[in-house]
């Protein structure tokens, strides 16, 4: 490399691929192409390549390459959150379907708001991305019309889409939610309660579930129901459970819309000395590690949460491929664990 060549890549702070062309002493058409078509050249330039790559610190320009190939290689992830057990299984059913290709994900947590998924949608699109996978159904107008404009493969998660050509894997949160019920209802409970949380559009379907169940049953009743905005955590689960017990004294079971209420409600109640499941039946959702370890163990909802991941990476990327997708909807079910809380 020229000394020339050396000050000017200096200046700039960053090396280019003429740099590294010069370094290697290729041309930068052969530089290119033993970094994207390797195959194509012989292995003694693509070691001097790689060579000059390292001594340079070179780092592709994304943008550049994605322009004149009409392909990023980025995959757009958005999940509600970062820290929550459910999304970080997903997460790593996405990465291991992506496996050791050439995808770079790009990981954005929404915080359960739409303003914040509208926002990193907007930065995102910018990447030219080559798919999108989204934990929800339903979104805001503006990534409506961001989504219909972009054209860009997507395909939602943790639920079951029904407008035509929407794909999406998961489960019916509707079917679980009235599972649940159901099975509180044939162990002889008619008082049953339902906490939730967050009120993202999971829970409000696994509400739904409760609801349709008993009404079936003929045991709705609006004073069963508490439900709160705030972010799911076990000391809230402990407080809801305190309040459903105010409201609603003669409630025989509460059914909680995930596992950390429950484990909050079972807390509770051992420290008033109410009897579960004898007094007061407790349910969950998610089944996440502690719930089988608790005592009394969690009844709960196991959600196949990396097989979700794995699958919806999975779909996305033969759709990037051109390939049709096997099913619009991929259905990978729930089981309901029935231990010692209910």
């Amino acid at each position: 490399m020229s000394k020339t060549s050396t000050i000017k890549s200096r200046a700039s702070g960053k090396a280019t691929l003429a740099s590294v062309a010069a370094r290697a002493g290729v041309s930068a058409m052969t530089a290119s192409r033993a970094l994207n078509q390797p195959e194509r050249v012989s292995d003694a330039v693509r070691a001097r390549v790689g060579l000059a790559v390292a001594e340079l610190g070179y780092v592709p320009n994304r943008a550049a390459r994605a322009l004149a190939s009409a392909q990023s290689n980025v995959i757009v992830v958005l999940v509600p959150s970062l820290s929550n057990a459910v999304f970080t299984a997903v997460l790593e059913g996405i990465e291991d379907a992506i496996g050791s290709g050439n995808y770079q994900l790009l990981i954005g947590n929404t915080r359960y708001s739409d303003a914040e998924e509208e926002k990193l949608l907007g930065i995102y699109l910018q990447s030219n991305p080559d798919g999108i996978l989204l934990s929800s159904l339903s979104q805001s107008a503006r990534v409506t019309q961001m989504l219909a404009a972009s054209n860009v493969p997507l395909v939602s998660m943790m639920d079951l889409g029904s407008a035509p050509g929407q794909l999406s894997v998961g489960f019916s949160q509707f079917d679980a939610g009235r599972a649940m019920t159901r099975y509180l209802i044939d162990k002889g409970h008619t008082r049953i309660g339902f906490i939730g949380a967050q009120l993202d559009e999971r829970t409000l379907r696994r509400a739904d579930g409760y609801r349709q169940a008993m009404g079936e049953a003929g045991l709705l009743d609006a004073r069963l129901e508490l439900m709160v905005g705030g972010p799911s955590t076990i000391a809230l689960g402990a407080q809801l459970v305190e309040r459903m017990l105010e409201q609603a004294p003669d409630c025989d079971a509460v059914f909680c819309c995930n596992d950390d209420l429950a484990h909050g409600a079972i807390y509770h109640c051992q420290r008033r000395g109410i009897k579960v499941p004898e007094q007061l039946a407790v349910c969950g959702f998610n089944d996440l590690p502690a719930s089988a370890w608790m005592t009394p163990s969690v009844t709960t909802i196991a959600t196949p949460r990396y097989r979700i991941g794995f699958e919806a990476a999975s779909l996305l990327l033969a759709v990037i491929k051109g390939e049709a997708p096997p099913a619009a909807q991929i259905d990978l079910g729930f089981t309901l664990m029935a231990r010692e809380s209910a």
